[in-house]
């Protein structure tokens, strides 16, 4: 029979653990979200919301197979659902803001990507392994 004192002993600890994990995470991606890391294969996108409301966010830009890729990565996510909702939106690549289609991807497509878009175990650790979720940025002309 397990003492009742060493019971909520253990049970206190994994329960502190747990929420410092989440405190962790937390932590991290509010400042992530506040920083709004940009360079290297960084984009801004603009989303909209029902009310035609402009959101700018920056992504991980990631080209494979002469396609460009995004992924929603991290538990905030509201770009990802307003792309979803309103597929037209707007990339800075570069200087200006231009016209693309956010498609999201299934299928082999998907399984392709994921294969090649992969995080370290300790970024997906810090961001509390959020489920990931891709998008095809195709040029609207």
């Amino acid at each position: 029979m397990v003492n009742p004192k060493i019971k909520k002993t253990a049970f206190l600890s994994i329960l502190l653990v747990l929420i410092g994990y989440i405190a962790m995470v937390a932590y991290f991606e509010a400042r992530l979200g506040s920083l709004q890391p940009a360079g290297g294969s960084s984009i801004t996108i603009a989303t909209f919301n029902d009310e035609g409301e402009r959101h700018e966010r920056v992504v991980r830009l990631t080209k494979i197979d002469g396609n460009n890729y995004i992924a929603a990565q991290h538990w905030p996510r509201a770009w990802y659902y307003q792309a979803l909702e309103r597929p037209d939106i707007e990339v800075k690549m570069s200087n200006d803001f231009q016209a693309y289609t956010a498609e999201p991807l299934s299928g082999n497509e998907l399984e392709h990507v994921k294969d090649i878009y992969r995080m370290s175990l300790g970024f997906r650790f810090r961001t509390g392994f959020p489920p990931r979720k891709f998008m095809r940025l195709d040029r609207t002309f």
